[in-house]
């Protein structure tokens, strides 16, 4: 086995959901989306268990061998890159694309699936490292995502890491004021760690793992092959 059993991941998310109540987000605004990366299968059937619908993968294919074994219902997640190499075998199981942040890829992917959901990224100060754009960037990359056929929900971040959380807050409070002046109504915001400053700025999805999982194995999962 290489993740927690359906009760444990209950009682974690019952205690995720308390924190994202105190944190001033009603439970039914916020979608917790369980990121399953690096873990088995049975990750994924805890979460459903739990009463989880809607799933976080990072990498092509283990998202499409943990979709091969789950239960059905689930929503998936794509939280990686968008590499136009992987997307026509991605584009007919995601339900929402977290990580648009090229024209090319919206072009791509407009061609596989038109009208898909996609999240445009958003890159923090200083994340050179990290995909995304820089904020003044987003609106002409939702014009041309819209324009190639995606619906654009809303947008994504990561909070920086290494600053106090008051920096971590700020950039999610400018994340959102972008959001709301584009009249886009989704907000990935938050992870393990800053899930309830993401959420007092104004989330409306986190992206939990570690919170319901524990930590991750030191050797990521992947499917046998053969």
């Amino acid at each position: 086995m290489n993740g927690p059993d359906s009760s444990l991941v209950g009682e974690r998310l019952a205690r995720v959901r308390e924190r994202v109540e105190r944190a001033g987000g009603p439970g039914s605004r916020v979608t917790v989306v369980a990121v399953t990366k690096g873990f088995g299968p049975e990750a994924v059937f805890a979460a459903a268990a739990a009463g989880l619908a809607d799933i976080g993968e990072n990498y092509a294919q283990e998202m499409l061998s943990k979709l091969a074994l789950a239960p059905p219902g689930l929503r998936w997640h794509f939280l990686g890159e968008l590499q136009r190499n992987k997307l026509a075998r991605l584009a007919p199981h995601v339900h929402l694309w977290h990580g648009l942040d090229r024209e090319a890829e919206a072009v791509a992917l407009a061609g596989l699936s038109k009208g898909a959901g996609v999240l445009v990224e958003v890159k923090a100060e200083g994340g050179q490292r990290r995909p995304g754009v820089a904020p003044a960037q987003v609106p002409g990359l939702v014009s041309s995502a819209r324009a190639a056929g995606l619906s654009v929900r809303g947008l994504m971040t990561v909070g920086p890491v290494g600053v106090p959380p008051a920096e971590v807050a700020h950039h999610f409070r400018a994340v959102a004021g972008l959001a709301s002046s584009l009249g886009l109504p989704e907000l990935s915001m938050g992870m393990s760690a800053d899930f309830e400053l993401a959420v007092a700025e104004g989330a409306t999805m986190v992206r939990i793992g570690r919170a319901l999982f524990g930590p991750r194995p030191l050797a990521r999962w992947a499917p046998e092959s053969g």
